[in-house]
């Protein structure tokens, strides 16, 4: 019974050497692909935001919303940051309760969008050594058996085996963790910006909406 199962658990091991080569070659070419998809972010979104934030807080005091959007197309945000940014400016007729609501959501939305970015490459850090470990153990044992044999090809042939399935997991898991902290680095700086933005966007139309209820008392009045 003991000799059965230490050949089914042989078995098992063996069957999973291929799969795990073959799953290490596929998270090897993803990386190089995130990675090639980083270069193109930093020559096309990277280089997009040039908008200077307290600057721009700046230029939105005594706007109303027609300038509001006009500063915010015209500002050096991201598409994105903009499309959240004018959502909220459109919707000036809402409560202001409403729009902090939606100001929310919005920056929710964004916060999952880069969260979602982000998760390929951590998964690829944490599981690419685990499949280099694999791809190093499960070649191991028919070496040591080759080794008890005096069949040096074979040792040998197994410790390659060994070898490149864990520089091929550390390396992918190397790439995908720079590439997080990168991507997170950014990510970070996006959103903290696009909150300031949001929350001067918020002040701007409230005061907005008091001065156009002022004049229009002020109009009452001289009636």
């Amino acid at each position: 019974m003991s000799t059965a199962v230490k050949d089914m658990l042989r078995a098992i091991a063996s069957g999973l050497q291929i799969p795990t080569i073959i799953i290490l070659l596929l998270l090897i070419a993803l990386t190089v692909i995130l990675l090639g998809t980083l270069v193109v972010e930093v020559f096309t979104e990277r280089k997009q935001l040039t908008a200077s934030i307290p600057e721009l807080i700046d230029a939105m005091q005594g706007k109303d919303a027609s300038e509001l959007a006009e500063v915010i197309s015209y500002s050096g945000l991201l598409q994105r940051q903009k499309a959240a940014l004018l959502e909220v400016v459109q919707r000036e007729n809402l409560p202001m309760d409403t729009r902090i609501a939606l100001a929310k959501k919005l920056l929710l939305d964004e916060e999952k969008h880069y969260l979602g970015r982000v998760r390929v490459t951590d998964l690829i850090s944490k599981i690419a050594p685990m499949f280099g470990l694999m791809g190093t153990l499960i070649p191991l044992a028919p070496g040591l058996i080759a080794l008890g044999q005096g069949d040096t090809k074979t040792l040998s042939d197994s410790l390659l085996i060994a070898f490149d399935t864990t520089v091929a997991g550390l390396v992918s898991a190397a790439v995908a963790l720079f590439i997080s902290s990168i991507r997170k680095s950014w990510y970070a700086n996006y959103t903290s910006s696009l909150e300031a933005v949001m929350d001067a966007v918020l002040d701007c139309t409230e005061a907005a909406a008091e001065r156009i209820k002022v004049k229009v008392y002020r109009k009452d009045g001289d009636e």
